[in-house]
């Protein structure tokens, strides 16, 4: 049987909310006492990057490949009229390591777009998403 996922969401005043799960774990939303927080709209990207991320580690450490870093950057465009849903997504994932082949990250790219990312599948019914990749060595700085 399927899980119920729970979050909770506390209006703190103004335009700030404080999400938590049940063990714990906490997003400031909106900004509080004039610092910057993420919008709900950009946690969502986050949660692409988070999602796609924890796949291409997991399938990489299957393959024993070994990441001395790895970042995953997202961009999206937004309609212009409202629901204002992202219809373009930009995905890079910059991958540090030795010996780094392209086939292996390629798979674990595909693998995680097309099978086991579901905020990546999910997104994909609204926006179009282009994704990219660098394979750097340790402590080279990406293009």
């Amino acid at each position: 049987m399927a899980e119920f996922k729970n979050i909770t969401v506390e209006w703190k005043g103004d335009m700030n909310f404080v999400g938590r799960n049940q063990t714990g774990g906490q997003v400031q939303i909106g900004s509080s006492e004039g610092k910057p927080g993420i919008g709900p709209m950009e946690l969502v990207l986050a949660a692409m990057a988070g999602c796609t991320g924890m796949d291409i580690v997991s399938i990489l450490n299957k393959k024993r490949v070994e990441l001395t870093n790895f970042t995953v950057k997202t961009n999206g465009v937004r309609a212009e009229t409202h629901p204002m849903v992202y219809t373009e997504i930009n995905v890079e994932y910059l991958l540090w390591g030795n010996d780094l082949k392209p086939n292996d990250v390629e798979q674990a790219i595909q693998l995680s777009e097309e099978k086991y990312c579901s905020v990546g599948v999910m997104l994909g019914a609204t926006a179009k998403i282009k994704s990219s990749y660098q394979i750097l060595k340790p402590g080279e700085s990406a293009k």
